[in-house]
């Protein structure tokens, strides 16, 4: 445990897996809501996907709605907890190519049914 315990990481200090066991209540409980949440999602995917073919929408469709959930995590990211709020603009630049890239491949996903043969 004491080398996973003290493999540097990417901002010059050491993960310290114990820090997890100093969490409050409240971290706790909202890491747990959040997996929650996951699971009602993935519920939700799965009873989804056996519902009747005359309603489904497709394996295409629902793939891009399921993974819809990563570009909602970024907005969050982007908008709520400002992580990129000391960004250069290069870098700017590059986080709207990302969204817009990332929101193209899934339109174009969710469109290639209609021009399957």
């Amino acid at each position: 445990m004491n080398l996973i315990n003290r493999l540097p990481c990417l901002v010059d200090s050491y993960f310290n897996a114990y820090a997890y066991f100093r969490g409050t209540l409240r971290q706790h409980l909202l890491g747990i809501v959040g997996g929650l949440i996951w699971c009602a999602g993935a519920i939700a995917n799965f009873a989804a996907a056996s519902s009747p073919k005359e309603v489904q929408v497709g394996p295409a469709v629902s793939y891009a709605i399921g993974q819809g959930a990563t570009m909602v995590s970024a907005l969050w990211g982007l908008l709520v907890w400002k992580e990129f709020a000391g960004a250069t603009p290069r870098v700017r630049m590059l986080l709207a190519i990302m969204l817009i890239l990332f929101v193209a491949g899934l339109a174009l996903i969710s469109i290639a049914p209609l021009y399957a043969k």
